[in-house]
């Protein structure tokens, strides 16, 4: 496993199973610094969204890149409001537009809201070759069910809240059952979270001589989970792409499983106002 090791999705398209996410990250300097120092490092799997406010930056800094485009993962998710409003393919063009991409590599509905409708819509896209995947995120299983008595295309990501406190177990059962690859966002516990400060996590931090975020980025990894950790701080986001020169122990993967207390620190995908 390395810095491009990839998932093959349910199409074949391979996915970089460590991403770059830029969630909460400015407009402007702030995130293209953030990327650019992110591809530098090594990623090549970066994850945006209409409602984050950056796509442009985003783009900005993919194309003054020394890599090529065509080796970089490019995930953008459609917002809530657009899919309210019946604009789902306009929506789509606009984070084209903005990000000066031809295509995204994996377009998203971003949130369970009119998503039979909006589905029909993303399968066309997918057609159209524009969206090299077509995805989920903050699908529970009952969502999953209903879009896939409408679906021509199963989803090839489902992307959620995912670290040690929330293991999500069930839900990535149920993905897998269905072909469908699990991304974790907010994957070291997200704003707020004292997960990093957890005796335990320091422990072995110790243990294998690496930072906390290392240890649970590594977690991730190792369940075949793709993570999208996120820093504007080129230290961290340097840190928390060196995951590869050390294994947890099954027994040590267990010790973070058991941290597990069903904890959210974003929205409920049953019970949100946005």
């Amino acid at each position: 496993m390395d810095i491009k090791s990839t998932v093959k999705l349910n199409n074949g398209v391979e996915m970089p199973l460590l991403g770059f996410g830029v969630f909460r990250t400015k407009d402007g300097k702030e995130t293209e610094d953030a990327v650019s120092w992110a591809l530098e490092a090594g990623y090549i799997h970066i994850d945006t969204a209409k409602i984050y406010g950056n796509e442009k930056s985003v783009g900005a800094a993919i194309k003054n890149a020394s890599i090529p485009r065509e080796k970089i993962f490019v995930t953008t998710k459609l917002w809530n409001e657009d899919m309210r409003q019946h604009r789902q393919m306009a929506a789509f063009e606009e984070s084209l537009k903005i990000m000066g991409l031809d295509y995204v590599d994996l377009y998203m509905i971003h949130w369970p809201v009119n998503f039979v409708e909006s589905w029909k819509v993303m399968e066309e896209i997918y057609k159209s070759g524009r969206a090299k995947a077509i995805g989920i995120s903050n699908f529970q299983p009952h969502h999953m069910d209903t879009l896939m008595k409408e679906a021509k295309v199963t989803p090839a990501v489902n992307q959620f809240e995912c670290h040690p406190y929330l293991s999500q177990q069930p839900l990535v059962d149920y993905c897998k059952k269905l072909g469908i690859a699990c991304e974790a966002y907010s994957p070291i516990g997200g704003q707020g979270s004292d997960l990093l400060s957890n005796a335990a996590v320091v422990k072995l931090a110790q243990k294998y001589s690496k930072t906390p975020a290392q240890v649970v980025l590594r977690w991730h990894l190792q369940r075949g989970i793709i993570a999208i950790p996120k820093s504007i701080k080129k230290e961290r986001v340097v840190s928390n792409c060196q995951l590869y020169d050390f294994e947890l122990s099954a027994a040590d993967m267990d010790i973070l499983f058991g941290l597990n207390i069903n904890k959210r620190i974003g929205s409920d995908p049953d019970n949100f106002n946005f």
